[in-house]
């Protein structure tokens, strides 16, 4: 598949501030509750100077889920791509889902709560080729977690049942934490790891 080209990053450029800056904006606040003029005050610049970085703030809302998308596929093949054993293989991609910063926190937050944009086709081109790039990447993050099942039940590490059903559970299980996880909250995330990733062992090699 074919990435997108990101625009070149000169010494003027205000694209990666703008980005970091919806971030925050839209995993705090929310995307609908944003206005497109806070983003532009955060960054410094006049609102009308967004535009020439992002047609809207949907425009920039899926090139952020398109970017995180790409960054968990990555760490995904980057986390297994070494590990022999199945089982060993699952538990590391895992753990590499819940290796984070606070501000990838926020991108899966976003992700999530907007993940049903995908579905539709949208009007605007640049709008339509990140929502047709992002559609992609979940497909290839949902063929990964489902791969390294296949892989698993062939070594016969696995038990044999419909593997893309298992993939599914446990990439949904391991999602929803970014519904309601907080760093600021009473459970270190490295508590919330563990404990996925024994659930997931457990639904998938048991």
């Amino acid at each position: 598949m074919a990435r997108i080209v990101e625009p070149e990053a000169g010494p003027r450029s205000k694209r990666a501030a703008i980005l970091t800056a919806a971030v925050d904006c839209f995993g705090e606040t929310g995307f609908e509750a944003t206005k497109w003029s806070t983003v532009a005050e955060r960054v410094g610049i006049g609102q009308t100077a967004l535009y020439h970085y992002f047609e809207s703030k949907t425009h920039c809302l899926l090139t952020i889920m398109r970017l995180e998308l790409q960054r968990s596929h990555d760490k995904f093949i980057e986390a297994t791509a070494e590990v022999e054993d199945p089982v060993e293989a699952l538990r590391a991609a895992v753990r590499a889902a819940y290796d984070v910063s606070d501000v990838e926190v926020l991108q899966m937050r976003i992700l999530q709560n907007h993940i049903d944009l995908l579905s539709g086709a949208r009007k605007s081109k640049r709008e339509e080729a990140e929502r047709v790039a992002a559609r992609r990447l979940v497909q290839l993050v949902e063929r990964d977690w489902t791969n390294l099942i296949v892989r698993g039940m062939s070594q016969g590490a696995f038990p044999l049942r419909d593997a893309q059903l298992l993939g599914a559970g446990v990439l949904g299980l391991i999602v929803s934490v970014w519904g309601w996880y907080r760093p600021s909250g009473p459970t270190p995330l490295s508590e919330i790891s563990e404990l996925i990733e024994g659930a997931c062992v457990r639904m998938v090699a048991t």
